[in-house]
């Protein structure tokens, strides 16, 4: 099964259960140049690792190039939010 029928097929099985799940899409990124973090802790705690990626990109004259993303490394069952890793990226130019 391929990416994209892989995505459908968990969507659809969840769908019922977790509205959000009709949202979730699958997209191929070529970056290029970016700046990332990787993000120790909940998701909630996200914006300042986002804030310190906007520091060094004003430090270093880099401008954002496309939408930021998300790759998440933890298990999304993980129930301590100290265990969670996630990078965080912006293509820039």
């Amino acid at each position: 099964m391929d990416g994209t029928a892989t995505i459908d097929a968990a969507r659809a099985e969840v769908c019922s259960g977790l509205p959000a799940a009709a949202r979730v899409q699958h997209v191929s990124y070529t970056d290029g140049r970016c700046v990332q973090v990787l993000h120790f802790g909940p998701y909630s705690d996200e914006p300042a690792s986002l804030a310190r990626m906007e520091s060094l990109m004003e430090a270093e004259d880099l401008v954002p190039h496309g939408l930021h993303h998300e790759v998440y490394l933890s298990d999304p069952r993980e129930e301590d939010p100290a265990k969670m890793r996630t990078i965080l990226r912006q293509p820039v130019r």
